[in-house]
């Protein structure tokens, strides 16, 4: 019986062991695979995932016949121009999409540029972005084996992303109503910087019982280029009915209808490439550093996260605000109209001021009158009273003693 317990405790102890050499073998000292062979097998696993799916953007363009769908006016004063097609408006542009040079968009690269140094600018305010980013890694979806995460190093670049090689083409995904297929600009872009998060937390071993091990763990995660081709759309408004199944008949007035906002639509190609340097140190007495399969989980993880939210066919939708011209946007130097209503505004002002003033000195001046009679009529008592105490003074009408 001894000698069976002492086998099975051997075997047990033998495959802890040969687990523990094997995890040591694979996973601390396995060699990462090039960069060149991760990214196209990523890119060709895309293409195979995304094979079944439409290229562009069906899911979120207008029906068929959509447009048909607007309420229509009674009115005669409101004229509605004739449908523009994307022909026309290619025609009306001077764009050939056949003949037309590719645009170098070196004034929008320009714009991006003021704006993402802006950005740099306000997150290092009070330190800004390492508040934010300390309250989402230490969010909702923080694992539990981890403890508190630690932001160590943030840094957010000194270069710009460069816009390039711009076309714009029709693209008829099948979705396409009488106006056409829609119109789509897509231009390579290329990043070459160094974009770094630095956390530290600890790994928490909770088996068998609650605290068994804790393992600390640095990691530092920089982008050190990003090349893609960004295709962009401008998604029109469009207005359908709640009840109504057949959408090339026309709405009633009192039809309730439900209007999608004009948005503007981006993605990724899915032949984009990130590179990524991982930097981790495992442990606190006997350190491991630039460990490959850690290195190997971020860059799938990252890769992961990019393809789920912006990589066709998904796009992400920004909608738009309104473009017509409203007072309270205005900004700049005032007109004469402007000028006079603003003059006599000011004067309006300086009169209620005034007036006011003169209000309040008048209740100062009434009641620093009243404290005065107030003083002196208290002062006359009390003479009165010290005649009385000396009895020089008598009480009219007072009866003789």
């Amino acid at each position: 019986m001894t000698e069976n317990i002492k086998k099975s405790h051997e075997s047990s102890i033998l495959s802890i062991v040969i687990f523990i050499g094997a995890f040591i073998k694979f996973f601390i000292f396995g060699e990462p695979p090039s960069p060149e062979r991760t990214a196209s097998t990523r890119a060709l696993a895309r293409q195979n995932r995304d094979h079944g799916h439409k290229r562009s953007f069906s899911a979120h363009s207008s029906p068929p016949g959509s447009r048909s769908g607007i309420r229509v006016s009674s009115s005669n004063v409101l004229r509605y121009p004739p449908r523009l097609t994307t022909p026309i408006i290619l025609a009306k542009t001077y764009y050939n999409v056949d003949s037309h040079q590719p645009e170098s968009l070196d004034w929008f690269n320009v714009l991006i540029a003021q704006t993402i140094a802006q950005f740099r600018t306000d997150a290092h305010q009070d330190e800004a972005i390492l508040t934010s980013l300390t309250d989402v890694l230490n969010g909702s979806q923080k694992p539990d084996f981890l403890s508190s995460i630690k932001v160590t190093e943030v840094s957010l670049g000194e270069d710009f992303p460069i816009l390039s090689n711009c076309r714009v083409h029709p693209v008829d995904d099948g979705t396409a109503g009488p106006d056409g297929a829609k119109l789509q600009a897509r231009m390579d872009v290329d990043l070459s910087d160094l974009i770094t998060l630095g956390v530290e937390t600890k790994i928490i071993l909770n088996w068998p019982k609650p605290l068994t091990a804790v393992l600390p763990v640095a990691l530092a995660v920089s982008i050190v280029r990003f090349s893609g081709t960004l295709s962009v759309s401008f998604l029109p408004s469009a207005s359908t009915s709640h009840s109504s199944s057949n959408a090339a008949t026309q709405v009633p007035l009192h039809q309730p209808l439900s209007t999608t906002p004009t948005s503007l639509a981006f993605s990724f190609l899915p032949d984009y490439r990130l590179d990524l340097s991982v930097r981790s140190l495992v442990g606190s007495r006997s350190r491991l550093q630039d460990i490959p399969k850690i290195a190997q989980m971020v860059e799938n993880r990252l890769h992961a996260w990019i393809d789920e939210r912006c990589v066709e066919p998904r796009v992400q939708q920004v909608v738009l605000p309104s473009l017509w011209p409203r007072k309270k946007n205005t900004r700049g130097p005032l007109g004469e109209e402007e000028d006079a209503l603003g003059l006599r505004a000011t004067e309006t002002v300086r009169d209620v001021r005034e007036e006011a003033r003169r209000e309040v000195e008048e209740e100062r001046r009434k009641d620093r009158e009243h404290r005065e009679r107030e003083a002196a009529s208290f002062a006359e008592g009390l003479r009165w009273r010290s005649k009385a105490e000396g009895g020089g003074y008598e009480m009219p009408g007072s009866m003789p003693l």
